[in-house]
């Protein structure tokens, strides 16, 4: 592990990170960047917008040595609260403040919630006005574009300091790109996890007169000493093993996978499929798979620890996701399960949504088909599961891919350079230090596993009070 450098330390700048919740079972990819920052010798400092609303979180989060500072959550039960650090703040710097209720003023007349408008206002100024003054906070960083971004704006304007935010995928495309665009012209700059995100963003920005602002594209990254393909052989003889790890919700298209799986076995192709998972579509897919002539098939394994989803990757014949834009605009990124599959060397089969195509290339290292195409879908896991030379072409592949664009050690330098260049944080650090993998404790879990071990948070955390 590195130190600081003098420079560092004199300079006593910390990366402020403000988060929806802290720690969240479903966003270990912020917990394993933050740890990994921390392990290229950055000083963090996290103001969580809410206490954990689980009784569990990854180990994880034990290596997190970064101070937490939990905002209060709920509006009217701590109003006395909020008031009084806000009036002292209006007292202490009135213009700025006249600045923040500008802005909120503004965002008041086009929202739909205007009580999380003007919660965001007082987290904000409870936030500058109680824990800014003790911290060595030099920048405010936010994870997702909607409420946690809003609260860092709304903070960046009392209090002076410069604000970014890394926007991830539902909270880009489920708000108004006015309302993004807004949020991107005050940020020093903007981080994406995806090409295609990336090209959405630039679009916003373009379209309203801001052309030239910095959007970077830094991929999650997994952790490549978890995952192996152990020399798996091209090979497979029926009954075929498929596999699927996602959330029961409408982007990650079930249903379609369901329609193509049905089409399948009235071809005559043997195969058992194993759905790991949970979430609010759970009712309506049993009652889905209940009336499919494939239920006997199906294995509803539920949310499992990552190591029995390891074990499932090992088994596994080929890897299938249906992801599709829901109604509300919704879509997947990249999902970490895709990367980890090909890591692992199962073939995948995907759609061509967001930015799955920069990870799974069809015919080279995966095979795609249109979002919503039961038909293609189905053609495309026959082809996997028996053109043995196309495994044998598409394994090695997929996983030299993965090392190319999703080694977590290399994309956290990326990032850390650009919190070096563009927020002035980091300085005098050497980004080219080891970095420790911890594999024999696993924590790349993505969001759509609901997998976790049982243990407690780390970090110093702060209540909110008085």
């Amino acid at each position: 592990m590195s130190t600081r450098s003098g420079k560092q330390e004199k300079q006593g700048r910390q990366l402020g990170l403000v988060l929806k919740g802290y720690p969240r079972i479903s966003e270990t990819f912020i917990a394993n960047e933050i740890r990994l920052l921390e392990e290229l010798g950055f000083n963090i400092h996290i103001i969580s917008m809410r206490k954990p609303r689980e009784s569990f979180t990854h180990d994880c989060v034990k290596r997190i040595r970064a101070k937490v500072s939990y905002l209060p959550e709920h509006l009217y039960r701590n109003l006395p609260r909020f008031l009084y650090h806000n009036i002292l703040q209006y007292l202490r710097d009135p213009k700025r403040y006249r600045a923040g209720l500008k802005l909120m003023r503004e965002r008041l007349r086009d929202t739909s919630s205007p009580k999380a408008t003007v919660r965001h206002l007082l987290q904000a100024g409870y936030l500058v006005h109680k824990f800014l003054p003790r911290t060595d906070i030099g920048h405010l960083h936010a994870h997702f574009a909607h409420s946690p971004t809003s609260v860092a704006q709304f903070a960046s304007l009392l209090s002076g300091l410069n604000f970014s935010f890394t926007a991830h995928a539902k909270d880009i495309y489920t708000q108004l790109p006015e309302r993004v665009a807004q949020k991107m012209a005050r940020a020093a700059f903007v981080v994406t996890c995806t090409q295609y995100n990336r090209r959405c963003l630039e679009t916003i920005a373009a379209d309203h007169g801001f052309a030239d602002k910095t959007v970077a594209c830094v991929y999650h990254g997994i952790d490549l000493t978890l995952f192996s393909a152990n020399g798996r052989q091209p090979g497979t003889e029926p009954p075929y093993s498929l596999l699927t790890v996602a959330r029961f919700v409408p982007k990650k298209g079930l249903t379609t996978i369901i329609d193509a799986l049905e089409a399948l076995a009235a071809d005559g192709v043997a195969f058992t499929w194993t759905l790991v998972g949970d979430g609010e579509m759970k009712g309506a897919l049993q009652k889905r798979l209940e009336a499919s002539p494939i239920k006997d098939r199906v294995v509803l394994a539920g949310t499992l620890a990552h190591h029995d989803v390891l074990e499932l990757y090992e088994k596994a014949d080929c890897f299938v996701l249906g992801c599709r834009i829901a109604t509300n605009g919704d879509r997947d990124g990249i999902p970490n399960v895709v990367a980890e599959a090909m890591a692992m060397g199962v073939p995948v089969a995907a759609t061509t949504v967001s930015g799955i195509p920069e990870l799974v290339e069809h015919e080279s290292t995966g095979l795609l088909c249109n979002p919503e195409d039961p038909g293609a879908l189905a053609a495309n896991l026959r082809r996997l599961l028996t053109d043995a030379e196309l495994r044998a072409r598409i394994i090695p592949a997929a996983r030299a891919k993965v090392e190319e664009v999703f080694d977590n050690t290399k994309e956290i330098r990326e990032l850390a350079r650009i919190y070096r260049t563009y927020a002035h944080v980091g300085e005098g650090l050497d980004f080219n230090i080891p970095l420790s993998p911890h594999p024999e404790d696993p924590c790349e879990l993505d969001e759509s596993t609901g997998a976790a071990s049982e243990a407690t948070g780390g970090g110093a955390h702060e209540q909110p009070s008085a």
